[in-house]
């Protein structure tokens, strides 16, 4: 590692166009990560509150793929300092060369953006994916980065030996070193110390800069456009490449009831509802109270939640909600201006901002996307057959209602005053 007062200069790429067709319809109407999460997040503030708590602050967010309500979250909660040119989360399009009008893969996504990165002349580039819930300090990767004196660094996850066949996995030598790239395996790599386990690539890498602008010239000219399918298994011959074991992270803060080196890609219905379920209860798994390493969002100014009465058990709420009385809500995430009326249950339930619950409506299972009313009396969870008439309903069975009118509040107080900033 450099001398403290010589530090090396990082800029980070993070890749945020994705689609998230697996998540539809909560990707229909928006990118992957900036579908919500928890009672106040989005995806995306995950990864880009790991580059600023590791005090990577050039950051540019790759997007494509609308993306407006992702530039919107950004350009609300994302300024860090318009009084130093350093630090900054700016958003990146496609450059709409005439050979191109949108990124062809990740290596394209970041080749298109040579001239920022020469621009900044960074001795760091890392290129992380922005689809994932997790706590990470990359200074302890790019401390890994350098101890091995590695050109790349890739982040890899351990997971059971009989899973990795849904990952693309890395196999390595004793050292770490990598030496073989398998995607969705049939037989794969164990880890040199564990074969029950398998090193599982998380898509977050570290190149040295001139070993990265080199290799996406030379991709470029090949018509190569994907880091995991064509760049890296490529640069495997002629540099050093390394696999960084995620779950030696340290993060401080961290409560001895959470999972060690947690992380969940939400890329499903099914497990974007349970990762919901990791951070709610008395222990969760993932604690998103962590004042030693915070997760960055919103810069919401509204009012706290307001809670009148009713039976409430492990749930979490978001800013100005109005809970009425004689409701029963039961594991439950609740965000900001929700109006739950009187009388309604709800159980295992995800409702998104500005969602209306009328009276006696009885919920399970469900989650409920921005700007939607629901009538009084009614019922989903309950009747899988009449839910999949109306709805998607996904193979665990969760109920999903999409998006409802945008200038639909819950609390219907709006009038032509500025409101609240999301």
């Amino acid at each position: 590692m450099r001398d403290r007062r010589h530090p090396d200069k990082i800029i980070a790429f993070v890749l945020a166009g994705g689609e998230g067709k697996r998540l539809n319809p909560l990707s229909a109407e928006r990118c992957k990560p900036a579908v919500p999460f928890g009672a106040r997040y989005r995806i995306v503030d995950f990864v880009l509150s790991n580059l600023i708590n590791s005090g990577i602050n050039s950051v540019y967010l790759l997007v494509q793929y609308k993306s407006q309500e992702l530039i919107e979250h950004i350009r609300k909660a994302w300024v860090i300092s318009p009084l130093l040119p350093s630090q900054f989360v700016t958003v990146v399009p496609p450059e709409m060369h005439k050979e191109t009008l949108q990124f062809k893969g990740t290596a394209d996504a970041v080749y298109q953006g040579l001239r920022l990165i020469e621009s900044h002349q960074p001795d760091i580039v890392a290129v992380f994916g922005a689809d994932h819930i997790y706590r990470m300090d990359i200074n302890q990767m790019v401390l890994f980065h350098r101890e091995h004196q590695a050109d790349v660094t890739v982040a890899a996850l351990p997971i059971p030996i009989e899973q990795a066949s849904s990952f693309g996995i890395i196999g390595t030598d004793a050292d770490g070193r990598i030496c073989e790239f398998q995607e969705k395996p049939s037989a794969p790599k164990p880890m040199p110390s564990d074969p029950g386990r398998a090193y599982a690539s998380m898509g977050n890498y570290l190149f040295n800069t001139e070993v990265l602008i080199e290799a996406l010239r030379e991709a470029h000219r090949l018509g190569e456009t994907d880091f995991g399918r064509h760049v890296l298994p490529r640069l495997m011959a002629s540099q050093r490449l390394y696999a960084y074991d995620f779950s030696t992270n340290e993060i401080p803060g961290i409560k001895p009831y959470e999972e060690v080196g947690y992380w969940r890609d939400v890329g499903t219905i099914d497990a974007y509802f349970g990762a919901h379920r990791d951070v709610m209860g008395e222990n969760p798994r993932f604690d998103a109270f962590n004042p030693q390493w915070p997760i960055f969002s919103s810069n919401y100014q509204g009012p706290v939640a307001r809670i009148l009465g009713g039976e409430i058990e492990n749930s979490l709420f978001g800013a100005a909600c109005v809970i009425h009385k004689n409701t029963r809500i039961h594991n439950c995430m609740v965000r900001r201006e929700t109006v739950i009326e009187e009388g309604a249950e709800l159980e295992d339930c995800i409702i998104m901002d500005y969602v209306r619950i009328g009276r006696n409506a009885r919920l399970r299972h469900v989650i409920i996307d921005r700007h939607n009313t629901i009538e009084p009396n009614t019922q989903l969870g309950y009747d899988r057959e009449a839910d999949n008439e109306k709805y998607v309903v996904s193979p665990g069975g969760i109920v999903v209602v999409p998006m409802g009118k945008i200038n639909s509040f819950a609390r219907d107080s709006r009038g032509r005053g500025p409101g609240y900033a999301e």
